[in-house]
């Protein structure tokens, strides 16, 4: 082991939120490492340690981890969430899949030019509504368990519980027509890790208000 793990990456959520959700949820501390300005990022990017010049970057068992996916599947392998065999890790893998599709553009929505984001909402809300939540509530209808794979706690679990409390935040009452979905968010919120995360003062991280996008977007291009 190489000490604690380190994230490196700007103070937001951005692609490093999920990689934080699932550290938390494996109950594995970490520290992290902010860049606030351009500068510093090329700093980053200049030092050799970025193998695509790209961030997030994580520091991990003496590794320096690029590539947001390839994180999380080691991170979901190495603390047991990953499931029991290679069937369970390809529903995992799928779920995890669709859940960060719909991610992608609940990250998106803050840097939608004012006059396309009601309707930028209105397709994000209609996308989890009737495409992605619809799935997890017949997954969870047929599989009959309190968890999404098998019968015990993985990534899946972590990365969909994300998704609806950031759905939320955008539509509060997005889960109204889901019970399944409303049971399951408070069954994993429940578990000790996710509801330390879960309490004010941890390391998640508030969402990027309209305020913020001219800081972020300057950080990353200039």
């Amino acid at each position: 082991m190489s000490g604690k793990v380190k994230l490196h990456y700007f103070n937001g959520r951005g692609r490093m939120e999920t990689i934080r959700w699932l550290l938390a949820g494996a109950g594995v501390e970490f520290e992290e490492y902010f860049f606030e300005t351009r500068e510093e990022l090329i700093k980053l990017q200049q030092s050799g340690v970025l193998l695509f010049q790209q961030v997030p970057l994580v520091e991990i068992d003496g590794m320096k981890m690029v590539q947001t996916r390839a994180i999380l599947n080691y991170i979901a392998a190495k603390h047991n969430l990953y499931g029991k065999d290679l069937k369970e890790r390809v529903l995992i893998d799928m779920y995890v899949e669709a859940t960060m599709d719909l991610n992608d553009l609940i990250m998106r929505h803050p840097m939608q030019p004012p006059e396309g984001r009601e309707k930028n909402l209105a397709l994000i809300v209609d996308k989890a509504t009737n495409r992605y939540f619809p799935a997890y509530e017949k997954v969870l209808k047929d599989h009959g368990q309190d968890y999404l794979v098998g019968n015990q706690f993985s990534r899946a679990d972590v990365q969909v519980l994300e998704t609806i409390l950031m759905m939320e935040e955008m539509k509060p009452d997005i889960l109204a027509k889901f019970p399944l979905l409303q049971g399951f968010k408070a069954r994993i919120s429940n578990i000790p890790t996710i509801k330390k995360f879960l309490q004010p003062g941890s390391q998640r991280k508030s969402k990027i208000e309209e305020k913020m996008v001219p800081q972020v977007m300057k950080i990353f291009y200039g």
